[in-house]
């Protein structure tokens, strides 16, 4: 059963089983369940060797340009639902006060948006390609899309490279990484739905020693110290000495280590927490984990209450007296042994930080769960019970890690499988031996910069991975399936499926509407919309309705599907409606009769 808006809609094993999914107005979704909706967001490094004056934009723009089918270059993003100034803090930045790097939703006339087939969006965002992967259901799930999304990369890099060398020119590379060691860094971004009663100042504060501290487990691994390389050394995370801030609305300088843009893409009694500080890894387990744990904890932070949890308790004693510095030190300790000093006095080490996050998760669920005859909660699915199996292993990782000197930390193979800086380290010092040299060698920054080339015939990691030295979570099938095919719980399956069914009917897509060219107008006015009309200026015009023609000068012939439902709109429901309608409107009027 799904509640939609108040009403009862009958759909059978939506999910797995049968939790129960709240998808109106009053929302608390999969219940004591990693599940939720989350997604990735991947901005790539783009170059072109051996031009001595690379055009970073110019470079995206030919790499987003190939991404797009000859059929679907028209479609714009609806950058109406956009609303960069808004801040998870009950402020609203002025638009004027605003740096205009800040200002993403505004409309570019350059094609520089792609749907991709699988539902989820290729574009230039600054002087980057990103992917943003669909809407998906769990950590495993999510892990898939967005390998799909270097697959995704890394034929569209080929295919401008095909072009350029055609004309006489040089390929063009791409790199899965977050800094050039000289300044510059880019974004690896999580994106989690949850509830919004949950005081912002609370996620906050749990966030913030979750994500200072999880880089034990969680880090890519980087040659140099400081944003610059000023140092010579190895750190546990490529992204870490790049936040100067604990909180803050912007994510491109001064970065905080709790963004506060809030944009849900969703109703109303929900919010995105929007993650900034992770590394653009290569390996399953990182990438899952990261995900996977802070949903958990999500979840615990929405059901601590219910359960009788004394979260205040637990903050306090997580407060770390300088979250920022905290943040560095702990990526440049290598013991892995530093103590973090608190505010309320003390200190605990990053893996301690970490055992009592985890443990707050299962204190919640074991009140509310109960737990089996050796005291393990009573998870309610699969992926749930994988996510924290994979926690504690990360953990015991970390533990051998921590207590292995250097030459037994070169014979981990296990731990190594899962830790990804630890086997960047692993090569990286077996070279420095064999070189003789120390950590300023620029040999060692430039293996550094080939282990993230999205190129798998040349990444000395996609090597490692295809001889099996790597724990693998998602399977090649997954993940080719996840480059062909969009969810099909989410809205994603519906924002693929009309685009690859009437490509020339869609005018523009979202994350939360579709817009399309309505042949049954009253009124014969007008052409398609002209692309700035998508922009956040045009937003007060958007009609309320969930399908109706959109206001305003020029888009009297559209018409538009609000999907801010994520889960309203996926296989089950749409698929046999879609099939029936000869035209992209007669779909989704019909669909939105469904609600």
């Amino acid at each position: 059963m799904i509640l939609h808006e108040n009403k009862s809609i009958k759909v059978d094993d939506l999910h797995e089983n049968k939790n129960m999914a709240y998808v109106g107005w009053e929302v608390s979704w999969f219940p004591m369940s990693v599940k939720r909706i989350m997604g990735t967001e991947t901005e790539y490094a783009v170059s072109r060797p051996g031009t001595a004056y690379g055009q970073p934009v110019r470079l995206s723009f030919e790499v987003v340009g190939a991404a797009a089918k000859a059929d679907e270059r028209h479609i714009r993003w609806d950058y109406r639902q956009e609303d960069p100034v808004n801040d998870a803090r009950g402020t609203r930045l002025d638009r004027a006060s605003a740096r205009p790097d800040m200002l993403t939703d505004a409309p570019q006339l350059e094609v520089t948006n792609v749907i991709a087939p699988n539902g989820g969006r290729i574009y230039v965002d600054h002087a980057h390609p990103e992917y943003s992967s669909p809407e998906t259901l769990d950590p495993f799930a999510a892990l898939a899309w967005d390998k799909a999304g270097d697959r995704l990369m890394r034929r569209a890099a080929a295919r401008a490279s095909a072009k350029a060398e055609a004309e006489g020119g040089a390929p063009v590379v791409l790199h899965r990484n977050n800094v050039d060691g000289k300044g510059a860094s880019w974004g690896s971004h999580e994106n989690y739905a949850m509830d919004r009663a949950v005081p912002f100042e609370r996620v906050a504060a749990l966030m913030t020693a979750h994500f200072v501290s999880r880089q034990i487990w969680a880090g890519s691994g980087h040659v140099g110290i400081g944003e610059r390389s000023e140092r010579a050394g190895f750190q546990l995370s490529q992204r870490a000495d790049h936040f100067h801030m604990k909180v803050g609305l912007q994510t491109t300088f001064d970065r905080p280590i709790i963004n506060t843009r809030d944009e849900s893409h969703d109703r109303a009694g929900r919010r995105r927490l929007h993650v900034i500080v992770g590394d653009a890894n290569l390996m399953d387990t990182p990438r899952a984990l990261k995900l996977g744990a802070t949903s958990m904890l999500l979840w615990a932070l929405e059901h601590a209450h219910e359960a009788g949890y004394d979260l205040d308790a637990l903050l306090d004693a997580l407060r770390l007296e300088d979250p920022v510095e905290a943040m560095h030190e702990v990526s440049h300790d290598l013991s892995l042994s530093k103590a973090l000093a608190c505010e309320g006095g003390g200190a605990l080490t990053a893996w301690q930080m970490q055992v009592l996050l985890r443990g707050m998760v299962y204190e919640v669920a074991a009140a509310l769960l109960g737990v089996d005859a050796k005291g393990e909660p009573l998870w309610e699915d699969r992926e749930t019970r994988n996510v924290m199996a994979m926690w504690t292993q990360a953990l015991t990782d970390v533990a051998v890690v921590r207590h292995a000197c250097e030459d037994e930390r070169l014979a981990l193979a296990g731990e190594a499988s899962r830790l990804e800086w630890l086997l960047k380290w692993q090569l990286l010092e077996r070279l420095r031996r064999r070189f003789a040299c120390g950590w300023d060698d620029a040999r060692l920054a430039a293996f550094d910069l080939q282990w993230c080339l999205l190129d798998t015939e040349r990444s000395p990691y996609a090597k490692l991975e295809r001889a099996g030295r790597v724990e693998r979570v998602v399977s090649e099938a997954q993940v080719a399936r996840a480059e062909r095919e969009a969810p099909e719980e989410t809205r994603a399956w519906l924002r693929a499926a009309v685009v690859r069914r009437f490509p020339a009917q869609v005018v523009a897509a979202s994350w939360s509407h579709l817009t399309v060219r309505d042949p049954y107008a009253s009124d014969g006015a007008g052409d398609v919309p002209e692309p700035e009309t998508y922009g956040n200026a045009s937003a007060a015009s958007a009609s309320s309705d969930p399908f109706g023609r959109v206001g305003g000068r020029g888009l009297r012939d559209v018409a538009d599907l609000d999907m801010s439902d994520p889960l309203a709109f996926g296989r089950e429901r749409c698929a046999a409606v879609l099939d029936d309608a000869p035209d992209a409107a007669s779909a989704l009027r019909a669909i939105a009769a469904l609600a």
